[in-house]
């Protein structure tokens, strides 16, 4: 019998991914490259990026799994080139994510682990498996409500 609770995340995650990718299909290149507010706010390709390298990150650290590498300042510099390219490494990433998730391994919310990509001593700052699941989910969703807005005015 799987775990509820990476069941009901794995839900989350699919219905979060479906709705971050409708917000940048179809997009043009301008459209995923414009910082809306000005150079001080982040675009829709920058964060469809950001929030599918934070996701794997942390569902990755909930799972105990391998961290992948993350260079997160390039994830605020992405610049699209090419919408068909930007889509296809999207599903890439967003099939990264779904993966971390289908695995028999167990859930164990208690596991403590380190998230090497945070700034300065969050770094080194411990969070449980449970923690770095909920805050993958809920990252994922914050993201997903800013790009959908952000689609709205672009």
């Amino acid at each position: 019998m799987s775990d509820p609770t990476i069941t009901a995340a794995r839900r989350i995650l699919d219905d979060s991914l479906q709705e971050l990718r409708e917000a940048v299909d179809g997009c043009t290149t301008e459209q995923l490259n414009r910082r809306p507010a000005g150079d001080q706010t982040n675009g829709l390709a920058v964060l469809a990026t950001h929030a599918l390298h934070s996701t794997r990150a942390w569902l990755s650290l909930a799972m105990a799994a391998s961290l992948p590498l993350r260079d997160r300042p390039a994830e605020f510099a992405v610049v699209v080139r090419d919408p068909a390219a930007f889509l296809e490494t999207f599903d890439v990433l967003a099939g990264a994510c779904r993966s971390v998730l289908a695995t028999d391994r167990p859930f164990d919310p208690g596991h403590v682990g380190t998230a090497p990509w945070r700034p300065g001593s969050l770094a080194e700052e411990p969070v449980t498996a449970a923690w770095a699941l909920l805050h993958a989910l809920a990252h994922l969703r914050e993201h997903v409500g800013h790009a959908q807005l952000t689609r709205q005015v672009v």
